[in-house]
């Protein structure tokens, strides 16, 4: 069975110029968003704080919740619903001068005396300074930015700085229109996402790799063919390999956010746009830049130039 004919011949090229406007709608989208919201929502990790999991016997209100806890010195406090069952909630508050035990014991205490002892059970409590989240919310950053050097320092040597510059652009690309998803619906950012980033970046560049090696190899074969023609070509040649590896990827990412549960969906979201996203820059944003590069600044081909052993 054959998903793709050998022979395609998908125009990819010559869509560049509608993907490109494609790709700025939904960064300047994504930008719009975080102006709008003040910034990223910030998880525990990075904004610092106290979070409390906290599950009822019985259905329960969030407006009830917080009525219940206002007499304690939590500072600014937010209940939400945990997931899709009506009778577990996280508590958010600000950080406070309280151990965190002594914070889940008051919380618990006073959820007691309002719902009936027995009533509400305690599933887990998390807790970090606000100096600590922002060495996080540093660190997690700085993880991004060694990535991304990594990868310009890899491809540059193994290819050309040309194509370095464009899968570096292409996983910024991704990891800002993550962001950007992450921004419109509200979702938080945390560690898990961070190291969902990174898994992004890895997986997307995995896929440039491949089709830029069998551009080098095209290029070797068929040093008088037009660039253009022979990245349009290579796309074709890995079609079926990008359409198989992200296929099956992205059935695991579906179940995963489904069925994982509340707890890894936000980091099973995260993989969801970013493989769908990463897919679609690997084929028009990465080739599309150094297509960009060879019109202002065409090389001459080497003859002879040997395929390379990945």
């Amino acid at each position: 069975m054959q998903i793709i004919r050998p022979d395609i011949n998908i125009d990819f090229v010559g869509k560049n110029r509608v993907a490109v406007i494609i790709s700025i709608l939904f960064l300047l989208a994504g930008i719009v968003s975080l102006v709008v919201r003040g910034g990223p929502e910030y998880g525990v990790d990075f904004a610092g704080g106290t979070l409390i999991q906290v599950q009822f016997t019985e259905p329960t209100e969030a407006a009830d919740i917080r009525e219940a806890l206002q007499r304690l010195p939590l500072g600014s406090l937010t209940v939400q619903q945990f997931g899709d069952e009506p009778n577990e909630f996280l508590i958010r508050a600000q950080e406070t001068s309280s151990e965190q035990q002594q914070i889940s014991h008051q919380v618990r205490n006073s959820l007691a005396e309002r719902f009936g002892e027995g009533q509400v059970e305690i599933r887990r409590a998390e807790s970090v300074g606000s100096q600590v989240g922002e060495e996080l919310r540093g660190k997690g950053l700085l993880a991004l930015l060694y990535a991304m050097a990594g990868t310009l320092i890899y491809i540059s040597w193994r290819f050309e700085f040309r194509f370095a510059v464009g899968a570096v652009v292409a996983l910024v690309h991704d990891v800002l229109i993550t962001l950007g998803f992450f921004s419109f619906f509200g979702k938080e950012l945390d560690l898990t996402i961070i190291a969902a980033f990174l898994t992004i970046i890895g997986y997307s560049l995995n896929d440039t790799i491949i089709i830029y090696d069998r551009v080098r190899e095209n290029l070797g074969r068929n040093p008088s063919e037009g660039f253009a023609a022979i990245v349009n070509r290579s796309l074709n040649e890995t079609l079926s390999r990008t359409i198989l590896t992200s296929g099956t990827t992205l059935l695991v990412v579906v179940a995963l956010f489904l069925f994982g549960g509340p707890v890894i969906n936000n980091f099973a979201f995260a993989l969801l746009v970013g493989i769908i996203v990463g897919t679609y820059s690997t084929i028009f944003v990465a080739s599309a830049l150094v297509l960009y590069w060879e019109e202002k600044h065409p090389r001459q081909v080497p003859e002879n130039l040997p395929p390379a052993d990945i």
